[in-house]
């Protein structure tokens, strides 16, 4: 199981000029799904993104991608968590059959100007199997439960289940009363004596 799911899958790529010197992407972990891409800016000129800017950054790489796979351009975490930088289109796609220049579109939502300087990771890409469909135009669609509930047609709160829930209050059915005994209420007697 261990060696099917070490295969890798073979991608061509073509480096550009201006991104000679700089590393291919790259996983950062073992088991990491996505390979980090970086910014082939010039290295004296670092693009500066103000405040709620965006800007495509190039990376120098060109792809030649499998038939049926896509890549997607997916957000650093830790940009977005101590930055507020992001990919504005996220996950941008990169088809198959595109033989450009992958640039990633960031964005800055912070409120502080933010630098990107040559070699600076500032995307993920992650290779993924697309599926081709054949739409078959019909007079009504089969019925369901949700029917054609949308944006928050199941509100916002956390749900039990239906089978959670039985079992909850079958747990509560079961269990055992605690009896009420007479030294935790005195009698009308005891109470009378007690005033005079």
């Amino acid at each position: 199981m261990k060696a099917a799911l070490g295969r890798s899958l073979r991608v061509k790529v073509q480096r550009l000029d201006h991104a000679r010197g700089l590393p291919l992407p790259a996983y950062q972990s073992d088991d990491a799904a996505g390979l980090d891409l970086v910014a082939a800016v010039a290295e004296d000129a670092p693009v500066i993104l103000m405040p709620g800017a965006f800007a495509m950054i190039p990376t120098g790489l060109a792809l030649e991608l499998p038939r049926g796979t896509e890549a997607q351009v997916r957000p650093r975490s830790g940009l977005a968590a101590r930055f507020g930088v992001t990919v504005l289109n996220s996950p941008g796609t990169i088809d198959a059959d595109y033989r450009g220049e992958v640039c990633v579109l960031l964005v800055n939502h912070s409120k502080s100007a933010f630098q990107i300087k040559r070699g600076e990771r500032i995307a993920q890409m992650v290779l993924a199997p697309v599926s081709r469909v054949a739409f078959v135009e019909v007079e009504v669609l089969s019925a369901t439960k949700r029917g054609a509930g949308g944006f928050g047609s199941t509100g916002v709160a956390a749900t039990r289940s239906s089978k959670q829930a039985k079992s909850k209050k079958a747990i509560a059915q079961s269990a055992p009363k605690k009896k009420r005994t007479s030294a935790h209420r005195p009698s009308k007697r005891k109470r009378a004596t007690a005033r005079s």
